[in-house]
């Protein structure tokens, strides 16, 4: 019984160091989910959003009223004025009084609600500010991801260059060993061989540094395990499809946030100089207050009334109005005004230049796709050719109806037209997905 207890407990901890020593593959949904929710320049860029939010709240609060309450105590010595009887007096008194008031502004060349207005629209340009830094790491993940693939596709290409090398190398040393090949043959293939090894080398280190990028892009914990799941490349379909630039860019004009925060911040300027016109206006407020307070000679209880009594008798009302009309504040006014105009004027170039960029974007995105996909399909056609080149040299070579130089030459070109395929096929699909992109402006469809 017991040692059955034994067997099963040491099964399971086999089964577990197993399982932990498996590495999670990562899918490309998998790298854009965890960037968009841990990412920490996103993090900040949300705490600035925040800050803009707060702003909002605050101009709307500053249509209520204020309300504050307010004590004071204090003992004077030497001359004073008598709250009771209102003469000069020499002698020590204790003072306790409380306040409580209120001020609302009427009227201030409505100030207060373009302020609210202008601080709405720099609070959606933050939100779309957000979707702009969100974008920009997801394409930039989306691209190395990508590179990940093409440098793993190259390894896997070398390792397969390396295995027909090895095989072949076995095959001579057989026939060398049995007399039926000279020694410089097996030689000529071991150089071969070794070549290969070295660029099986290179390309592994290349495909591991690719992946090392990809995860410092993603920023995980360090120590962390990492990898990507290889989909089958195989399986993706290249559609034979064309982009228009100008239909293309009126849709990312429409979706993509580049435009949206920089329209919100004009929006929000215009409104900032009606703001700052306001304080040309004269002000308009009310107040009011309610207040008591205690008197009292140090030294002296003759005939002052107490604590309680003297604060019921004392307490009072005010209600004031104030008008405010503005005639010369050194020149800040003034100053607001021109800034505010500015900064209106700055935001209507940006807008334009913006405009003109994500045009050029689109452009080059469209024209890219469509060269693209002219070089995919040569690319393709002569990966096919050279397939089939190949497998007759191969059979040649192995008959001795062609040398070691033939053969190797050969096997260069199918690796060279394999690279070509693989490198026009993700450069196609990156750029499709681009454009897919600039059309929709969301990521959650592109990477099903």
């Amino acid at each position: 019984m017991e040692r059955n207890k034994f067997i099963v407990t040491l099964f399971l901890i086999l089964c577990f160091q197993e399982l932990s020593a498996q590495v999670k593959k990562w899918t490309l949904e998998d790298c854009i989910n965890y960037a968009v929710t841990n990412n920490i320049g996103l993090k900040r860029q949300k705490l600035q959003t925040d800050v803009a939010d707060v702003d909002f709240l605050k101009s709307k609060m500053d249509i209520l009223p204020s309300l504050n309450i307010e004590s004071d105590a204090s003992i004077q010595y030497g001359r004073s004025i008598d709250p009771i009887s209102n003469g000069v007096t020499f002698l020590q008194n204790f003072r306790n009084g409380y306040q409580l008031y209120s001020n609302i502004k009427l009227f201030n060349g409505f100030t207060t609600l373009n302020t609210i207005t202008a601080n709405k629209f720099m609070l959606k340009a933050g939100l779309e500010s957000e979707k702009i830094a969100r974008n920009t790491l997801i394409i930039g993940i989306m691209g190395q991801y990508y590179q990940v693939l093409y440098s793993k596709g190259l390894e896997s290409a070398s390792k397969m260059q390396l295995d027909l090398s090895e095989k072949q190398l076995f095959r001579i040393t057989k026939m060398v060993e049995t007399g039926k090949e000279a020694l410089s043959k097996q030689y000529e293939i071991e150089s071969q061989a070794s070549a290969d090894k070295l660029s099986y080398t290179i390309a592994l280190n290349t495909a591991s540094q690719a992946v090392t990028t990809l995860k410092q892009m993603l920023q995980l914990e360090p120590g962390s395990e990492f990898d990507i799941l290889l989909p089958d490349l195989n399986n993706v379909l290249i559609i034979d499809s064309s982009f228009s630039t100008d239909s293309i860019y009126k849709l990312a004009s429409q979706s993509l946030p580049r435009l949206k925060e920089i329209e919100y911040e004009l929006k929000a300027s215009k409104k900032q100089i009606a703001a700052a016109r306001g304080s040309l206006a004269p002000s308009l407020s009310l107040g009011g207050s309610v207040f008591t307070g205690y008197y009292t000679l140090l030294n002296d209880t003759s005939g002052l009334s107490s604590y309680s009594n003297q604060m019921h008798n004392n307490f009072g009302q005010a209600v004031q109005l104030t008008l405010n009309i503005p005639i010369f504040n050194n020149y800040s006014t003034a100053k607001n005004i021109k800034l505010a105009k500015i900064k209106r004027n700055d935001n209507e170039l940006r807008m334009e230049q913006e405009k003109n960029n994500l045009y050029t974007d689109v452009e080059n995105a469209c024209l890219n796709y469509n060269r693209g996909k002219d070089e995919f399909v040569a690319a393709k056609a002569n990966y096919d050719f050279n397939i089939k080149s190949f497998e007759a040299v191969q059979k040649k070579f192995e008959s001795g109806l062609v040398d070691v130089t033939e053969y190797s030459v050969a096997k260069t070109t199918l690796f060279k037209a394999e690279s070509e395929e693989l490198r026009t096929k993700l450069q196609l699909l990156i750029r499709k997905l681009t454009i897919q992109f600039y059309s929709t402006g969301e990521y959650e469809n592109l990477i099903k």
